[in-house]
């Protein structure tokens, strides 16, 4: 059975919710061994490669411009360099829960600025079902006990710049899919996130005088396998899931799947840590699943058929119709 464009665009976008939602454990194991700007610079430069493999096996080869590169620049700048040292500091001043609210509101955000600079137009009813996805999450952490009252003011706004970070990348990225592949904008984002990361964390150690020991993380098996999840499929696989879904979808219909990677956080806690879910996760996972598919299907009741033009009412001496 052949799948549409936006099928495919659907699953990919569900493919990178499941990806990042398993990536949690991951980092929390990698950070047990390695430095957080460490972790960032070992995590895409095996991001890196592996989508240079992706580029040899799709037999697509990498043209250099340095006007790609001044095009590029700011989506790696917001996405993954800010995102990822704004949410990596924030989670200094804040817990992981209060970040994770904070985080929930990236599809409003995502919203907004597509509205503004794509002139995307989102119904009533797709703002409702937003809302209602963001609330889930918010419900969620809130039945866990979190008070934002408790949090750092820092760590909260690290966040929420973390969170207008990724959403200025949705809207970038949106908007670029239209001149270039999925395939070479990943690539050389992740080149120029490659790059600036590990530059950030070389001048580090060389300031610490420990430049000898970079690559020490990776004599501690449980950091490999943690670097290369978050390498291969956390950072390559979403990225390249999330730009060709962009390329499809518009901007706001594919950063609510950020909520609903949350709720896969939840339940993979549960089949791997063997936690334990209370209730209010089932409701909050519910109403999470409910914004996302309501999104989608508003969008589509959006779409109205084209007024197809009436033919020109044809002469009764066309021989076709009337036979000469």
């Amino acid at each position: 059975m052949k799948i549409s464009q936006t099928g495919r665009a659907y699953a990919a976008a569900i493919t990178y919710a499941l990806i990042i939602g398993f990536s949690f454990m991951f980092v929390k194991m990698a950070l047990t061994v390695s430095n957080p700007l460490d972790t960032l610079a070992h995590r895409f430069t095996i991001s890196l490669i592996s989508i240079g493999l992706v580029m040899i096996i799709a037999r697509r080869p990498f043209r250099f411009s340095w006007r790609a590169v001044l095009t590029m620049l700011p989506i790696a700048l917001f996405y993954p360099f800010l995102f990822f040292l704004l949410q990596t500091f924030g989670l200094v001043y804040t817990t992981s829960a209060e970040a994770g609210i904070v985080n929930a509101a990236a599809p409003i955000f995502t919203m907004l600025l597509a509205s503004f600079f794509l002139k995307e137009r989102s119904t009533w009813l797709q703002k409702l079902f937003t809302l209602v996805s963001v609330a889930g999450v918010i419900f969620i952490f809130l039945m866990n006990g979190v008070k934002l009252a408790s949090s750092s003011t820092l760590g909260i706004v690290l966040i929420l710049l973390s969170a207008l970070s990724f959403a200025a990348y949705s809207v970038l990225v949106r908007k670029q899919t239209q001149k270039y592949h999925f395939l070479d904008m990943t690539f050389m984002v992740t080149l120029i996130g490659c790059i600036l990361l590990n530059l950030i964390s070389v001048f580090r150690h060389t300031a610490e005088g420990t430049l000898g020991s970079y690559f020490a993380p990776f004599t501690a098996p449980a950091f490999i396998w943690a670097i290369l999840y978050l390498g291969i499929m956390s950072s390559a696989g979403s990225s390249l899931s999330s730009n060709y879904a962009l390329s499809k979808l518009e901007a706001s219909k594919m950063s609510i799947f950020g909520n609903l990677a949350t709720v896969i956080t939840l339940f993979a806690g549960v089949l791997v840590l063997h936690e334990k879910l209370a209730y209010y996760h089932f409701i909050g996972a519910a109403m999470v699943i409910a914004g996302v598919i309501g999104v989608g299907l508003a969008g589509r009741e959006r779409k109205m058929p084209e007024r197809v033009p009436a033919r020109p009412r044809e002469k009764k001496s066309d021989p076709v119709r009337y036979g000469g």
